[in-house]
């Protein structure tokens, strides 16, 4: 079973502009409203292409009403935690030539009571050998001690842990040594303080977060593929994206692509990569936060680089 967390969920509004022109009035498309939170679209990318998982989910007011009504709608397996304040609720504006603007509010507070609660639900979720990811941003209120207070529990209750956050959420992770990290190029630079300009700088940061007690790190470079680094192992991986649409969700059917494989197969690291790769691609060519089923996945755009050039300059972010 491959639960998630999500502590700062949201209602996800998309709209279509032909160009975004600050300052005008705009036409748009018809809003698409999806449920929205990494951890929700972890679990949605997993059960549509037919593996267990469960959400867990603070919700709160009529937005968290609206986001429980639409998760159900969709028969996505969760538990829904009521907490206080309000569900956040996001817009993305997509032009017309593929550009992506996102506005993203940061959530409500939650207060102790809230944490006991969504802290309980992990505990009664999780079982021993179960995959714990937790995805996403942070409410304003939460601090590095209740990261690692939250994770330690559910590593007592056995649970393997996946991390995929940024920022001090991100370094208070890793001080509890998960198996599994998963940032983008830009929140590993922040971990590690410094530029990662190559592919070769790249893999020196994640190992850098491995000797942390980090067992592996995957890190996703948008267009330019994936690196793993793990025990013994790094593994460089590319996908090409005929018609990319949206690149909203993507990196987080990359990482259910990644554990729908890792966790019935351990020894398939390059099996792994390569789901990884193929659902993320197939994710960027749909709308909105859509989440790829299996008529969606083609792993014949994927290739793994095994003699890759590790100085080739990466695209500036």
């Amino acid at each position: 079973m491959i639960v998630t967390l999500t502590l700062n969920p949201s209602l996800d509004r998309t709209v279509l502009v032909d160009e975004l022109e600050p300052g005008a009035v705009l036409r748009t498309s018809e809003p698409v409203l999806e449920p929205g939170g990494k951890g929700v679209n972890v679990t949605r990318a997993l059960t549509a292409n037919g593996h267990e998982s469960i959400a867990v989910v603070g919700v709160a007011g009529p937005e968290g009403a609206e986001l429980t009504r639409l998760l159900k709608s969709a028969s996505v397996p969760c538990r829904f935690v009521p907490v206080s304040g309000r569900t956040r609720s996001n817009l993305t504006i997509c032009e017309a030539d593929g550009a992506v603007t996102k506005l993203n509010e940061p959530g409500s507070p939650l207060g102790e009571a809230d944490l006991r609660a969504v802290a309980t639900a992990v505990r009664s979720a999780v079982r021993e050998g179960d995959w714990l990811v937790v995805s996403g941003s942070t409410p304003p209120s939460i601090e590095g001690s209740d990261i690692r207070s939250l994770l330690r529990d559910a590593v007592q209750a056995g649970a393997c842990l996946a991390i995929d956050s940024s920022g001090y959420a991100l370094a208070a992770s890793v001080e509890v040594s998960p198996r599994i990290v998963k940032p983008n190029r830009q929140e590993l630079s922040e971990l590690v303080g410094r530029e990662l300009g190559s592919i070769a700088a790249v893999v020196e940061g994640a190992q850098e977060i491995r000797a942390r007690g980090v067992e592996l790190v995957l890190v996703s470079l948008g267009a330019e593929g994936a690196v793993l680094v793990g025990p013994d192992v790094v593994l460089v991986g590319e996908s090409r994206v005929p018609r990319p649409v949206s690149t909203v969700g993507a990196g987080d059917s990359f990482l259910a692509g990644f554990l729908s494989r890792f966790s019935a197969d351990e020894s398939d690291l390059a099996g792994a990569l390569v789901e990884a790769l193929a659902w993320g691609a197939a994710a960027t060519g749909l709308p909105g936060s859509a989440v790829p089923g299996p008529e969606d996945l083609d792993r014949s755009i994927v290739q793994l680089v095994w003699q890759p050039d590790l100085d080739r300059p990466l695209v500036a972010t």
